[in-house]
């Protein structure tokens, strides 16, 4: 069980919807015969999902109905469906409420842009790189190559020590929690990652299921780092600590040279909210309902 300070943090989206998802849930379910999807017509697989950039906003009410599957999402009497024309189905109600907030907090215009959780829904139903389990593992364990903790660089001496001071501590964190060894580089070739610590950390991926792992591989790539992600997940790092530690080379030259200060606030919120979101997304496919309900209820 991790601690209550982190598990508030990591659950506050969550915690913060419980009035409006008992009234989604209690709210009458609507003619469920006509559908709507999200996004454009449906398209042939691609290798990711891009998002339509904005959309009239076209319903009034959200609200959420258990099915069969799972819970799904209703637009006024429309039942959400995915690009390939799925049914919307979520396994559990805290990722339904999360999901239905994005949709109930748009305004009169559909940003999809910022709905990252429906985008790993959608990801997580379709499948579009029609990946099986140990390939979405291998892709992840995979980043450890091109791991931005473990490249260093020579000079300036100031950065140099920054990244040791900001970044060895979490390596070493990483190297004792998992029992593996890591280390780092000032080759551009990175360091030479042991076969063993690859196998420990296929073995420790292979406990999430497919939904989890779709999660984990995009915050990997929000953060360029594996390491990061895992201190993440395991509720190590926040995720200001993460994004920041994961931008460290970018920062240091902005305190040296300055800024174009709005495009470094909209970048930096931008990569706080996505990787919040995917943090958050394989949360909660990750616990139990049980345990999901229980906090939904406090």
């Amino acid at each position: 069980t991790c601690p209550p300070r982190s598990c508030g943090a990591m659950w506050r989206s969550c915690l913060r919807l419980r009035g409006r998802g008992h009234y989604l849930l209690n709210r009458p379910p609507s003619d469920p015969i006509i559908s709507a999807s999200p996004g454009p017509s449906p398209q042939p697989p691609v290798r990711t999902y891009a998002p339509p950039t904005e959309r009239k906003r076209f319903y009034q009410n959200v609200s959420i109905t258990q099915g069969e599957g799972g819970f799904e999402i209703n637009l006024d009497h429309r039942k959400l469906k995915t690009p390939q024309a799925k049914l919307f189905t979520v396994p559990n109600e805290a990722l339904a409420i999360a999901v239905a907030t994005e949709w109930d907090s748009q305004q009169d215009t559909i940003k999809f842009y910022t709905m990252h959780l429906t985008t790993l829904c959608n990801t997580s139903l379709d499948n579009p790189t029609q990946r099986n389990k140990d390939q979405l593992i291998q892709a992840a364990v995979k980043f450890l190559d091109t791991d931005t903790l473990c490249y260093r660089v020579e000079e300036p001496e100031t950065l140099v020590e920054l990244q040791k001071n900001e970044w060895d501590p979490i390596i070493e964190w990483a190297e004792k929690r998992y029992g593996v060894k890591i280390g780092s580089s000032t080759s551009i070739m990175g360091p030479s990652i042991p076969a063993q610590t690859r196998e420990v950390l296929t073995s420790h991926l292979a406990s999430y299921n497919m939904w989890a792992l779709q999660g984990i591989e995009f915050v990997v790539a929000q953060l360029k780092s594996m390491v990061l992600t895992l201190g993440l997940i395991d509720l190590h790092l926040t995720v200001e600590q993460a994004v920041l530690l994961s931008r460290l080379e970018e920062e240091y030259q902005i305190q040296k040279w300055g800024n174009v200060e709005w495009a470094h606030d909209y970048e930096l919120q931008e990569l706080r909210a996505r990787t919040a979101a995917g943090t958050l997304f394989v949360h909660l496919c990750s616990e139990s309902s049980t345990v999901k309900h229980k906090l939904l209820q406090e």
